[in-house]
């Protein structure tokens, strides 16, 4: 294993006074609605057994809770109240699955004006129901909770159609909290340079002892451990590690094929932090060196993220980085007599999709794919604007091209190859920060690592 590690962190520490002035602002975009958001249950993984448990992002976000099953009310109007549905103090559970901060901890420790078992929700929705006109909730995960706010949003109409103006309209969270999520403070931003910082050792790591002979699965390993050595709550998502052909499958993930000289190697996996991510790619060869093909659409890949990135730039438009890398790769794509006719021609035919069929890049935060707008409310002859970039955003720039083996009109020269490359860059003030720069990218600093890199059969030092 590495003979050294950087520094090892600990876990963050819960700051009831962050998470109180990050309630006041959602109050203040409420008015006079409610908002309900919830930590889901446990999730089985099988039989008895369940997965590690992930608290919800908003909820995390809005409380610092982490305990599964638990459902928030932020109530708004002229008195606010945050309200907890939580689950109660149990000791014999607790012997088993560990402390729970129960009613009571909900206001004392997490600042809940008011606290009830779980078990009252369905009695007690409907009467904050009867105060709003409007709720606020983010439908899909889990239809049971679907069904139930439902029922009680109905019922809650029933009995206040005689009264006044009933509850009506439902609406999803991510206008207030997107808004909010977008441009990270000094505590996000320093979990996202934690877990950037931890990532890229990783990749490092990797890129210095893969060697032809091993097995997928064993690269991944040792990206996992170090991501868990150095402090991080594991993976922030399920890591790709690809071989030979297995690059070209955009979310390839069995890891489970053997590495051979000759292929690249796409890694792509980040670590989390204290519930924020990173998120990192880079291509290799398994080898010492790439070869010309290799290399030919490495260099193209690496120029589309080098431009992709230069347009990362307070002001501009989410999609403008996209559209700098989507150009430079079928200006690439012609030079190689890949793609034919006109650029205006290419992009409108989308022709470019046989070998580059994602986006550029996407939110980073709490989520990989930070749960915030990507269009803002502002139209330009009626239609939908791209999110303005703006600082304390942080996005991936991953440009790629694919070379899928048997794929229609793919050239003999490149089938099998696919390559991408992956940052997180933080908008700043001026322009933007690099947060992953520390994984070499450039092929002579890949070629130099890997030509001192472990020998077919030889174990890491």
């Amino acid at each position: 294993m590495p003979n050294h590690f950087g520094e090892v962190f600990p876990p963050p520490a819960f700051n009831a006074e962050r998470h109180a002035k990050r309630r006041q602002r959602v109050f203040k975009a409420l008015g006079d609605d409610l908002m309900l958001l919830y930590n889901p249950p446990e999730a089985h993984r099988t039989h008895d057994l369940y997965y590690r448990y992930r608290p919800d992002s908003d909820v995390y976000y809005l409380t610092g809770f982490e305990e599964p099953d638990a459902i928030v009310l932020l109530v708004g109007g002229k008195t606010p109240r945050f309200i907890m549905f939580v689950r109660p103090r149990d000791p014999e559970r607790e012997t088993w699955d560990g402390a729970r901060a129960g009613v009571e901890g909900a206001r004392t420790c997490y600042g809940a004006d008011e606290a009830f078992p779980i078990e009252r929700f369905d009695a007690q929705i409907g009467a904050y129901l009867e105060q709003t006109q409007t709720l606020h909730f983010k439908f899909g995960r889990d239809e049971q909770l679907n069904q139930r706010v439902i029922q009680a949003f109905r019922a809650a109409a029933r009995r206040r159609h005689r009264q006044g103006p009933a509850p009506g309209i439902i609406r999803d969270t991510l206008p207030i909290l997107g808004k909010m999520r977008l441009a990270k403070d000094a505590d996000e931003l320093l979990r996202m340079r934690r877990a950037a910082d931890i990532a890229a050792e990783a990749h490092l790591w990797a890129m210095q002892s893969t060697r032809p002979g091993q097995y997928e699965f064993q690269v991944e390993a040792e990206l996992e451990y170090i991501f868990r050595r150095r402090g991080a709550l594991g993976s922030s998502y399920t890591s790709i590690v690809g071989g030979g052909a297995n690059a070209t499958v955009l979310h390839y993930s069995a890891n489970n094929a053997l590495l051979r000289d000759g292929d690249l190697l796409l890694i792509d996996a980040g670590a989390e932090y204290g519930y924020y991510a990173s998120d990192i790619t880079r291509t290799f060869p398994v080898g010492h060196r790439f070869t010309p093909a290799q290399r030919e659409i490495y260099e193209l890949v690496l120029a589309a993220q080098k431009a992709a990135i230069a347009a990362v730039q307070p002001g501009a438009r989410f999609d403008d980085y996209h559209q700098v890398a989507l150009e430079t790769l079928i200006d690439g794509l012609r030079d190689l007599k890949l793609l034919t006719g006109s650029l205006d021609e290419i992009k409108e035919k989308k022709t470019y999709m046989k070998y580059y069929m994602h986006r550029a890049g996407h939110w980073l935060g709490s989520d990989v794919h930070d749960a915030c707008t990507y269009f803002t409310q502002e139209t330009e002859n009626g239609t939908f604007l791209y999110e303005k970039l703006r600082p304390g955003c942080v996005v991936t720039v991953e440009p790629g091209l694919y070379f899928a083996p048997g794929g229609k009109g793919v050239p003999k020269r490149y089938a099998g190859i696919g390559v991408r490359i992956e940052d997180d860059v933080l908008v700043t003030r001026t322009g933007n920060e690099v947060l992953t720069a520390a994984v070499p990218k450039e092929v002579a600093d890949i070629e130099a690592i890997r030509r001192v890199a472990p020998a077919p059969g030889g174990l890491p030092a």
